[in-house]
């Protein structure tokens, strides 16, 4: 296949390497190489981090493999899939929560890992929410008994109540009015919403929710997936308990 002029430059522009663009999405930089000179087209999960890292859009990069993956059905709306939470790409919170506009809808049991992941994810919360965007928090209730049977499956020390709690002081970090609620109804999949972006996160046994399968889903137009899982977070939201 021809050499991708288009993902050269892309490098070019950003300022980066082969070596470095390889680092940050996690995998070898001879692989990266192969893009570059022989045209070769990445796994879906490593375009979507790629062009994440270079500030382009993956039909830009790769236009002709998304030519051949164009849907037309109901999963249409369907980024990419990860088996894991772990495996979405090491940047994607932050450029989700830093990118959006509108709308930041947290429906993570704790959504602990922000804090863990995002750099100065308070702050920017603080901001955007100072600014007029739409931040929410649904977090679970540390007083109900669906999250003391939870702990028990999960069995680790840090406790979903003490990860609720360090969620609460991160808000609090925030500096501004960010409302928070409580609900034991999404224990088992949480979903986080960015503007027309949406992450849902099933959880599997007794795994943590870094090991849960996860979707990635862009809007495409009305009544699709993405608009029913924003229906089930407004549901959430309006059953929840207030804080």
């Amino acid at each position: 296949m021809p050499r991708n002029e288009t993902l050269r430059r892309a490098i070019l522009d950003a300022g980066t390497t082969t070596a470095s663009l390889a680092e940050t999405v996690g995998v070898d930089a001879k692989t990266v190489e192969r893009w570059v000179h022989k045209g070769r087209v990445p796994h879906p999960r490593h375009r979507v981090a790629a062009a994440a890292v270079l500030g382009e859009a993956v039909d830009v990069l790769w236009p002709e493999a998304v030519r051949r993956a164009v849907k037309t059905g109901a999963d249409r709306e369907i980024v990419a899939l990860f088996p894991r939470r772990a495996d979405l790409p090491r940047t994607f919170f932050r450029d989700m929560i830093v990118g959006a506009r509108e709308r930041l809808w947290f429906g993570g049991y704790t959504s602990y890992f922000v804090w863990l992941e995002v750099p100065g994810a308070a702050a920017t919360l603080g901001t955007k929410a100072s600014d007029g965007t739409d931040v929410r928090f649904l977090l679970g209730d540390p007083e109900s008994q669906v999250t003391t049977q939870r702990d028990r499956i999960e069995a680790t020390p840090l406790t979903l109540s003490t990860r609720i709690e360090l969620t609460r002081a991160e808000i609090a970090k925030s500096g501004a009015p960010i409302p928070m609620r409580y609900s034991d109804r999404h224990i088992g999949m949480s979903v986080w919403i960015f503007d027309d972006d949406a992450v849902v996160a099933t959880h599997i046994g007794a795994g943590l929710g870094q090991e849960s399968v996860t979707l990635h889903l862009r809007r495409r137009g009305p009544g699709g997936a993405f608009d029913r899982y924003v229906e089930h977070f407004e549901s959430l939201w309006e059953s929840s308990r207030e804080q």
